[in-house]
């Protein structure tokens, strides 16, 4: 059997190399930012790049209760799985719906830049799918994608997929009548892609960015309410099947 093989790290009794770099060196001069941007694209990050990935992360950590990972999260972790478990089951709810909509969102800029926004939306709208990264149950225009928009303005570090992300909302508001934002997903999806990364790798950023937050609503179930969580009939769900028959 072939060895495996591994750009990303190398360890030994004598040193630690993360992409080529010592890892000692980056504990004293590095965040936590730059070296997530350092293992997941190789290279170090400009100081733009920093502070609007920074953003993105802060961004995406936490969104309350409500969302299936959280909730998933704290419903496992009241039946008393392991920390770790609860914490999995969340991330395990991330799907194209929640989260999961950067990767597709990603690789429709990264793949249509000869297309107009307008035949992007025509095309979807012609095979009655969703375009990913647009839309939200609360928000009609999400304040977390403007700020970000705003930011990378600042840092300059707004590109053509961002613009054409731009374009197709306001397409998409042409076309249906009615706003469907660039969401947190869409946002975010627009500006990896700007930073050259792979939209194949896109997802994981969501996984990362949301993993704190999941673990803070696994630790308050776990000591501040009481074990095995369920749903109460009448109040929490309905009972839509056959009435009692012999």
């Amino acid at each position: 059997m072939e060895p495996w093989k591994t750009e990303i790290a190398y360890s030994s009794e004598t040193e630690t190399l993360i992409r080529g770099y010592d890892l000692e060196s980056l504990i004293k001069n590095r965040t936590f930012t730059e070296m997530i941007y350092l293992i997941l694209k190789g290279e170090l990050p400009s100081k733009s790049q920093t502070t609007v990935m920074n953003a993105m992360l802060v961004a995406a950590a936490e969104h309350g209760i409500a969302p299936p990972s959280a909730t998933s999260a704290r419903m496992v972790a009241s039946g008393g799985a392991a920390f770790n478990a609860s914490v999995a089951a969340g991330i395990l709810a991330l799907g194209d719906y929640h989260g999961g909509a950067i990767e597709g969102c990603a690789k429709l800029l990264q793949e249509s830049q000869d297309k107009s926004a307008e035949e992007i939306v025509e095309e979807f709208r012609s095979q009655g799918k969703r375009i990913p990264g647009f839309g939200h149950k609360i928000y009609s225009e999400d304040p977390r994608t403007v700020a970000l928009i705003l930011l990378a303005k600042k840092e300059k570090i707004l590109g053509k997929c961002v613009k054409k992300a731009l374009e197709i909302e306001k397409e998409l508001e042409k076309a249906t009548g009615k706003k469907l934002c660039l969401n947190i997903d869409g946002i975010i999806a627009a500006l990896l892609s700007d930073m050259d990364f792979d939209w194949r790798l896109s997802n994981g950023f969501f996984v990362i960015a949301r993993a704190p937050g999941l673990v803070a609503h696994v630790y308050e179930e776990k000591t501040k309410e009481k074990p095995f969580r369920r749903l109460e009939e009448g109040k929490d769900y309905e009972y839509v099947g056959k009435k009692k028959r012999d």
